[in-house]
Protein backbone atom coordinates (compact mmCIF):
# COMPACT_ATOMS: atom_id res chain seq x y z
CA UNK A 1 0.00 0.00 0.00
CA UNK A 2 1.60 3.59 -0.76
CA UNK A 3 2.74 5.74 2.05
CA UNK A 4 0.83 8.87 0.91
CA UNK A 5 -3.13 6.99 0.94
CA UNK A 6 -2.24 5.17 4.76
CA UNK A 7 -1.73 8.95 5.62
CA UNK A 8 -4.38 9.40 3.71
CA UNK A 9 -6.08 7.75 7.04
CA UNK A 10 -4.29 8.49 9.66
CA UNK A 11 -6.29 10.94 11.99
CA UNK A 12 -2.34 12.94 12.73
CA UNK A 13 -2.61 13.06 16.86
CA UNK A 14 -1.69 14.99 19.91
CA UNK A 15 -3.25 14.13 22.93
CA UNK A 16 -0.77 15.53 25.22
CA UNK A 17 -1.74 16.90 28.41
CA UNK A 18 1.34 19.54 28.19
CA UNK A 19 0.90 20.11 24.44
CA UNK A 20 1.91 23.69 23.69
CA UNK A 21 0.29 25.61 20.73
CA UNK A 22 3.64 25.63 18.91
CA UNK A 23 3.44 21.85 19.06
CA UNK A 24 -0.31 22.03 18.18
CA UNK A 25 0.60 23.88 15.10
CA UNK A 26 3.44 21.71 14.14
CA UNK A 27 0.82 18.81 14.02
CA UNK A 28 -1.52 21.01 11.95
CA UNK A 29 1.50 22.02 9.28
CA UNK A 30 2.67 18.18 9.44
CA UNK A 31 -1.52 17.54 8.63
CA UNK A 32 -1.26 19.57 5.59
CA UNK A 33 2.25 18.89 4.18
CA UNK A 34 1.03 14.93 4.18
CA UNK A 35 -3.09 14.87 3.69
CA UNK A 36 -3.49 13.27 6.45
CA UNK A 37 -7.20 12.58 7.09
CA UNK A 38 -7.21 15.01 9.97
CA UNK A 39 -5.39 16.00 12.98
CA UNK A 40 -6.96 15.08 16.41
CA UNK A 41 -6.35 17.58 19.17
CA UNK A 42 -7.13 18.91 22.37
CA UNK A 43 -10.86 20.82 22.66
CA UNK A 44 -8.91 23.87 23.94
CA UNK A 45 -7.08 24.17 21.03
CA UNK A 46 -9.75 23.66 18.38
CA UNK A 47 -11.02 27.14 17.59
CA UNK A 48 -7.23 28.23 17.09
CA UNK A 49 -6.22 25.66 15.01
CA UNK A 50 -9.63 25.80 12.86
CA UNK A 51 -8.93 29.54 12.43
CA UNK A 52 -4.81 28.26 11.43
CA UNK A 53 -5.54 25.49 8.89
CA UNK A 54 -9.00 26.97 7.67
CA UNK A 55 -10.52 24.49 5.02
CA UNK A 56 -7.09 23.15 4.46
CA UNK A 57 -7.30 20.12 6.52
CA UNK A 58 -10.28 18.76 9.11
CA UNK A 59 -9.71 19.23 13.13
CA UNK A 60 -10.99 16.04 14.95
CA UNK A 61 -11.17 16.79 19.02
CA UNK A 62 -12.41 14.33 21.62
CA UNK A 63 -15.29 14.32 24.04
CA UNK A 64 -15.43 12.70 27.90
CA UNK A 65 -11.82 12.22 27.45
CA UNK A 66 -9.88 9.51 28.83
CA UNK A 67 -11.96 8.33 31.15
CA UNK A 68 -15.81 8.68 29.62
CA UNK A 69 -17.60 8.97 33.02
CA UNK A 70 -18.67 12.98 32.36
CA UNK A 71 -22.34 13.32 32.32
CA UNK A 72 -24.28 12.74 29.21
CA UNK A 73 -25.37 16.81 29.71
CA UNK A 74 -21.58 17.30 30.06
CA UNK A 75 -20.66 15.31 26.83
CA UNK A 76 -23.22 17.04 24.77
CA UNK A 77 -21.93 20.50 25.80
CA UNK A 78 -18.24 19.52 25.28
CA UNK A 79 -19.37 18.50 21.49
CA UNK A 80 -21.35 21.51 21.03
CA UNK A 81 -18.75 23.89 22.25
CA UNK A 82 -16.37 22.01 20.03
CA UNK A 83 -18.25 22.43 16.67
CA UNK A 84 -19.06 25.52 17.77
CA UNK A 85 -15.15 26.24 17.90
CA UNK A 86 -14.82 24.81 14.27
CA UNK A 87 -14.50 21.13 15.39
CA UNK A 88 -15.17 18.46 11.86
CA UNK A 89 -14.56 15.21 13.93
CA UNK A 90 -16.01 14.54 17.59
CA UNK A 91 -14.12 11.36 18.95
CA UNK A 92 -16.35 10.64 22.48
CA UNK A 93 -15.40 8.10 24.83
CA UNK A 94 -18.42 5.81 26.37
CA UNK A 95 -19.02 5.45 29.95
CA UNK A 96 -17.14 2.13 31.16
CA UNK A 97 -18.75 1.58 34.57
CA UNK A 98 -22.03 1.50 32.32
CA UNK A 99 -20.30 -0.92 30.17
CA UNK A 100 -19.59 -2.97 33.30
CA UNK A 101 -22.69 -2.48 34.56
CA UNK A 102 -25.03 -3.66 31.43
CA UNK A 103 -26.32 -0.06 30.83
CA UNK A 104 -26.52 -0.91 26.82
CA UNK A 105 -29.37 1.21 26.78
CA UNK A 106 -28.07 4.40 28.68
CA UNK A 107 -24.81 4.34 26.00
CA UNK A 108 -26.90 3.91 22.88
CA UNK A 109 -29.23 6.95 24.61
CA UNK A 110 -25.81 8.70 25.11
CA UNK A 111 -24.14 8.04 21.55
CA UNK A 112 -26.78 9.24 19.82
CA UNK A 113 -27.46 12.90 21.97
CA UNK A 114 -23.94 13.46 21.32
CA UNK A 115 -24.25 12.69 17.53
CA UNK A 116 -27.30 15.10 17.38
CA UNK A 117 -25.20 17.89 19.24
CA UNK A 118 -22.33 16.96 16.49
CA UNK A 119 -24.79 19.35 14.11
CA UNK A 120 -24.06 16.73 11.18
CA UNK A 121 -20.20 16.19 11.99
CA UNK A 122 -18.58 12.60 12.22
CA UNK A 123 -18.65 11.20 15.29
CA UNK A 124 -16.26 8.19 16.18
CA UNK A 125 -17.24 6.54 19.70
CA UNK A 126 -14.13 5.44 21.67
CA UNK A 127 -14.85 1.89 23.76
CA UNK A 128 -11.55 1.27 25.30
CA UNK A 129 -11.24 -2.81 24.14
CA UNK A 130 -8.27 -2.68 26.49
CA UNK A 131 -10.76 -3.26 29.75
CA UNK A 132 -13.58 -4.38 27.93
CA UNK A 133 -14.31 -8.60 27.75
CA UNK A 134 -15.40 -10.52 25.00
CA UNK A 135 -19.09 -10.28 25.74
CA UNK A 136 -18.64 -6.37 26.16
CA UNK A 137 -17.23 -6.25 22.74
CA UNK A 138 -19.67 -7.68 20.80
CA UNK A 139 -21.86 -5.62 23.03
CA UNK A 140 -20.75 -2.42 22.07
CA UNK A 141 -20.39 -3.03 18.74
CA UNK A 142 -24.06 -4.02 18.51
CA UNK A 143 -24.55 -0.82 20.19
CA UNK A 144 -22.86 1.47 18.06
CA UNK A 145 -24.05 -0.42 15.32
CA UNK A 146 -27.46 0.13 16.23
CA UNK A 147 -26.26 4.30 17.36
CA UNK A 148 -26.10 7.29 14.89
CA UNK A 149 -22.48 7.36 15.47
CA UNK A 150 -20.39 6.81 12.02
CA UNK A 151 -17.40 5.05 13.71
CA UNK A 152 -16.23 2.56 16.42
CA UNK A 153 -12.76 2.82 17.95
CA UNK A 154 -10.77 0.61 19.45
CA UNK A 155 -8.85 3.02 22.15
CA UNK A 156 -8.12 5.99 23.71
CA UNK A 157 -4.49 5.45 23.82
CA UNK A 158 -4.12 6.66 27.57
CA UNK A 159 -5.06 3.01 28.89
CA UNK A 160 -3.57 -0.10 29.60
CA UNK A 161 -3.28 -0.84 25.44
CA UNK A 162 -4.25 0.22 22.46
CA UNK A 163 -5.40 -1.45 19.37
CA UNK A 164 -5.05 -4.65 18.42
CA UNK A 165 -4.99 -6.89 15.05
CA UNK A 166 -7.44 -9.01 16.92
CA UNK A 167 -9.61 -6.62 18.14
CA UNK A 168 -9.56 -4.47 14.95
CA UNK A 169 -10.87 -7.41 12.93
CA UNK A 170 -13.42 -8.41 15.83
CA UNK A 171 -14.79 -5.47 15.05
CA UNK A 172 -14.90 -4.96 11.69
CA UNK A 173 -16.61 -8.59 11.78
CA UNK A 174 -19.51 -7.67 14.65
CA UNK A 175 -20.00 -4.51 13.77
CA UNK A 176 -22.76 -3.17 10.95
CA UNK A 177 -21.07 -2.36 7.33
CA UNK A 178 -22.43 1.21 7.68
CA UNK A 179 -20.07 1.66 10.79
CA UNK A 180 -16.24 2.47 10.18
CA UNK A 181 -13.71 1.32 12.00
CA UNK A 182 -11.19 3.34 13.13
CA UNK A 183 -7.79 1.99 15.44
CA UNK A 184 -5.74 3.78 17.59
CA UNK A 185 -2.87 3.65 20.39
CA UNK A 186 0.43 2.13 19.50
CA UNK A 187 0.05 1.99 16.24
CA UNK A 188 4.42 2.03 15.67
CA UNK A 189 5.36 1.43 12.15
CA UNK A 190 3.95 1.50 8.32
CA UNK A 191 3.20 -2.14 8.29
CA UNK A 192 1.20 -2.33 11.64
CA UNK A 193 -0.67 0.69 10.08
CA UNK A 194 -0.88 -1.32 6.76
CA UNK A 195 -2.24 -4.31 9.01
CA UNK A 196 -4.86 -2.18 10.69
CA UNK A 197 -6.34 -1.61 7.18
CA UNK A 198 -6.27 -4.79 5.87
CA UNK A 199 -8.53 -6.10 8.52
CA UNK A 200 -10.76 -3.35 8.12
CA UNK A 201 -9.74 -0.25 9.65
CA UNK A 202 -10.94 3.01 8.04
CA UNK A 203 -8.96 5.00 10.42
CA UNK A 204 -5.64 5.43 12.31
CA UNK A 205 -5.24 7.72 15.37
CA UNK A 206 -1.48 7.78 15.47
CA UNK A 207 0.96 10.16 15.60
CA UNK A 208 4.11 8.03 14.62
CA UNK A 209 3.32 7.33 10.88
CA UNK A 210 3.88 11.00 10.32
CA UNK A 211 7.25 11.20 12.16
CA UNK A 212 8.30 7.80 10.53
CA UNK A 213 7.76 9.82 6.92
CA UNK A 214 9.71 12.60 7.78
CA UNK A 215 12.17 11.05 9.23
CA UNK A 216 12.85 9.08 6.26
CA UNK A 217 12.80 12.49 4.37
CA UNK A 218 15.43 14.06 6.35
CA UNK A 219 17.50 10.58 5.93
CA UNK A 220 16.82 10.91 2.16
Amino acid sequence: MDVKEILSMCDHTLLSQTATWEQIKEVCDDGIKYGTASVCIPPSFVKQAKEYVGEQLPICTVIGFPNGYSTTAVKVFETEDAVKNGADEIDMVVNLGWVREGKYNAIHDEIDAVKEACQGKLLKVIIETCLLNEDEKLRMCCVVSDSNADYIKTSTGFSTGGATFEDVKYMRMCTSPFKKVKAAGGISSIEDAEEFIKLGASRLGTSRIVKIVKAREQKD
